[in-house]
C-alpha cells in the first residue's frame, strides 16, 4: 500500500458534442474512444459535482458490460480518486444494473454514481456506448446538473487523473491502495436481491413456480439482468435454468438489440405465441441495463401503459411493501396513455403527468407525492429506488398472478394462499390465472386504450427537427375549425405543446412533445427521442379509448388507422424523411 496518491495533469480541449440527453451521454463507441473524450466528461462532472468534504465520500460505478466498459470504468475510478473520493464501490467485472446502482447508492448512502450504459441500444466496437450520472438520492441527475457539467466541459484546458495501474475488479474483494482510500468490489446482485426481499413475498412467488400448470420464460437479451435473473428465478424460485434465455452478459449482447419490445425480442415473442401446449403462461424480457421490461402472456402482449395501471391497482393487495406503505400517488410520462389515471381516480389518489425522462419522477417521489410511476417506453418503477426497474416489474406481475391464482385455485395447505382452501376444487388445484384473464378483467372495470407507438429511427437530424418544428408551428394553438381545415379531419379538436412546471421545485421544462386531440378523446403525440446515439428518432404515439367489451380484442392497427392517416397526411413524414413505414411499431 502506497502512502500517497500520485496525480497527473493532462492538457485537453473541449468537445462540443458531449452534451448529455434524456438519459446521459450516448454516442457511438469510436466517439468515446477519441483521446480525452471520456476524461473531459468526467473532469467536468467531478468539478461541478465534487465529493463533499468532512465525510468518507463514496462513489458507485458499474454498468451493463457493453464494449469499451472495461476501459472506461478504470478511468472513472482513477479520476474519482483524483478528485477526492475516498471509497469507490464497483460491481465485480464492472457489472451493475441501472436499478442496482440506484439501490446501492441509497443503501450505502453514497454521494453519487457513474453508470456506463447506453440502455436499450446495441453494443459492440461500432455500436453504442453511454455514461450517466446519478445523484445521492439514486436518481438520474436533474437537467440543471448536467447543463452545468456541459458548460464547464466547454472551458476545459486540462484534466487530472490518478497515475496508478489498473485495479483488479475480477473478484469480490476490498483493496486499500493508498492511505484513506478504499476500492470495494462487490457482488452485483446482493444488495438488489435483498431489497427485493423487503418488497415482495418471495414465498408467494415461489408457490407460483410450484404449480404444475405454470410455465415461465425470461429473456435477458445478453444484457446485465442475466445474473440477477439466475439468482431470482432459478435460485430463489426454483425455475429450471433452461427457461432462462441469454443470461450471460456479452459486450455486444450476442449481436442482439437489447430493447425488450416485440420487434427486437422476437425470439421470446415467438415462444410466447407458439402453437404448442408448451407455450409459457408468462414471459418477460429486460433491456441491456435492466431498467426496462416487456410483459407477455400466452398469446398476449401487455402494453406498458396497461402494465403500469394494473400494478398500481393491485399493489396494495399482493405486494407487502405497498400493503404496509400504501400507494400515495402515481405518475406517468405525457406520451403514456392515461390508463393509470383511471385507476388513480377510482382509488382517489393523485396522478401526475410529466415529460419523458425518469428524472422528472424523482422530485415527486422525494416529496412523498407518488409511489408508483411509469413510461410507455417499457419503463416501470416505484419509490423503492429512483430509477425504472425491469425485474421489479416482472416480480410485480408474478405476485399478481400468484395472488389471483391462490384466491381462485388454492394449493392444499399453502400458507401463501390468500383464500380459504375450503372452496378449492381439487381438479383445479395447480391451475394458474392467465395474463389475458387479468387484462380482460381490468379492461372490463376501467375500459381499454388501444395504443401504438411508431418509431422512425436513424432519421437525418435536420429533417427530423424540421418536421417537428413545422408540425408544431402549423398545428399548436390553432382553433378547432382551423385544425379541421388544416388536417382535413372533421374529428380534429385541439393541439398544444406540453410544457411542464415541476410541482415540487417550480423548475420549468418546455417543448416536451406535440399533443393532438380528436373530438372523441383520441390523440396522437409527437416527440423527438433523446436516447439515440446518432441521428434522430421520431416517436409518434397513438391512443383511442373504448369501454365497449365487444371491441376489446380488435386489432390496434385497425382501431388506430384513422389517427395514423391524419398524422401521415399533415406531417408529410414519408415525403420529408423518405421512410415508407416506421422502423419499429410497439
Amino acid at each position: 500500500m502506497a502512502s500517497t496518491l500520485s496525480l497527473k495533469t493532462v492538457p485537453t480541449k473541449p468537445f462540443p458534442d458531449a452534451l448529455a440527453g434524456t438519459s446521459g451521454l450516448r454516442k457511438k463507441v469510436p466517439v468515446f474512444m477519441q483521446e480525452n473524450y471520456v476524461e473531459n466528461w468526467l473532469e467536468a462532472l467531478f468539478f461541478t459535482q465534487p465529493p463533499p468534504a468532512g465525510k468518507e465520500s463514496i462513489l458507485v460505478t458499474g454498468g451493463d458490460g457493453r464494449f469499451y466498459s472495461e476501459v472506461v470504468i478504470q478511468k472513472v475510478m482513477k479520476m474519482a480518486l483524483a478528485h477526492g473520493y475516498k471509497r469507490i464501490i464497483v460491481g465485480k467485472d464492472g457489472i451493475l444494473s441501472t436499478p442496482s446502482v440506484s439501490a446501492i447508492i441509497r443503501e450505502r448512502k453514497a454521494d453519487g454514481g457513474v453508470i456506463l450504459t447506453a440502455s436499450h441500444n446495441p453494443g459492440g466496437p461500432t455500436q453504442d456506448f453511454g455514461m450517466k450520472y446519478n445523484i445521492s438520492s439514486g436518481a438520474p441527475a436533474p437537467e440543471g446538473v448536467m447543463h452545468a457539467q456541459y458548460e464547464h466541459s466547454q472551458k476545459l484546458t486540462s484534466y487530472t487523473i490518478a497515475d496508478v495501474p489498473d485495479f483488479d475488479i475480477s473478484k469480490v474483494q476490498t483493496i486499500i491502495p493508498f492511505s484513506g482510500v478504499t476500492i470495494e468490489i462487490i457482488d452485483p446482485c446482493d444488495i438488489y436481491i435483498n431489497l427485493m426481499k423487503q418488497i415482495f413475498n418471495f414465498d408467494l412467488i415461489k408457490s407460483l413456480f410450484q404449480r404444475k400448470h405454470f410455465k415461465f420464460t425470461f429473456d435477458a437479451l445478453h444484457g446485465v439482468t442475466g445474473p440477477y435473473a439466475l439468482r431470482l428465478f432459478h435460485e430463489e424460485f426454483g425455475c429450471p435454468v433452461e427457461c432462462l434465455m441469454n443470461c450471460n452478459p456479452l459486450p455486444d449482447f450476442g449481436g442482439l438489440h437489447p430493447d425488450p419490445n416485440q420487434v427486437y425480442a422476437h425470439t421470446l415473442v415467438e415462444r410466447m405465441y407458439a402453437d404448442s401446449s408448451n407455450c409459457p403462461d408468462f414471459g418477460a424480457a429486460c433491456d441491456g441495463d435492466g431498467d426496462r421490461n416487456m410483459i407477455l402472456g400466452n398469446h398476449c402482449f401487455v402494453n406498458p401503459a396497461d402494465s403500469l395501471a394494473i400494478i398500481a391497482e393491485s399493489a396494495s393487495e399482493c405486494i407487502p411493501f405497498f400493503a404496509r406503505e400504501g400507494v400515495k400517488g402515481v405518475a406517468r410520462s405525457s406520451p403514456t396513455a392515461p390508463c393509470v389515471d383511471r385507476v388513480a381516480a377510482a382509488k382517489s389518489i393523485p396522478c401526475y403527468e410529466t415529460p419523458t425522462g425518469w428524472k422528472f419522477f424523482g422530485n415527486l417521489m422525494d416529496a412523498g407525492k407518488i409511489s408508483i410511476c411509469g413510461e410507455e417506453s417499457f419503463g416501470t418503477g416505484s419509490i423503492h429506488i429512483r430509477e425504472k426497474d425491469g425485474l421489479w416489474a416482472v416480480l410485480c406481475w408474478l405476485s399478481i398472478i400468484a395472488h389471483e391464482s391462490n384466491k381462485r385455485y388454492p394449493l392444499s395447505g399453502s400458507s401463501s394462499s390468500s383464500a380459504a382452501p375450503s372452496s378449492a376444487d381439487s381438479s383445479a388445484e395447480g391451475k394458474v390465472v392467465s395474463v389475458q384473464e387479468i387484462m380482460d378483467e381490468y379492461w372490463t372495470k376501467h375500459g381499454k386504450y388501444f395504443i401504438q407507438r411508431h418509431d422512425y429511427e436513424g432519421v437525418d437530424s435536420t429533417k427530423a427537427h424540421s418536421l417537428y418544428d413545422t408540425l408544431r408551428d402549423t398545428l399548436a394553438g390553432k382553433s378547432e375549425e382551423e385544425l379541421k381545415k388544416i388536417t382535413g379531419d372533421d374529428n380534429a379538436k385541439s393541439c398544444d405543446v406540453f410544457n411542464y412546471t415541476d410541482p415540487v421545485d417550480g423548475s420549468y421544462s418546455p417543448n416536451n412533445g406535440i399533443r393532438f386531440k380528436f373530438v372523441d378523446g383520441s390523440r396522437f403525440v409527437v416527440r423527438l427521442s433523446g436516447t439515440s446515439s446518432s441521428g434522430a428518432t421520431i416517436r409518434v404515439y397513438y391512443e383511442k379509448y373504448s369501454d365497449d367489451k365487444a371491441q376489446f380484442h380488435k386489432k390496434e392497427a385497425e382501431v388506430l388507422e384513422p389517427l395514423v392517416a391524419t398524422f401521415s397526411r399533415v406531417s408529410k413524414i414519408r415525403e420529408i424523411t423518405g421512410f415508407e413505414k416506421p422502423t419499429v411499431i410497439t
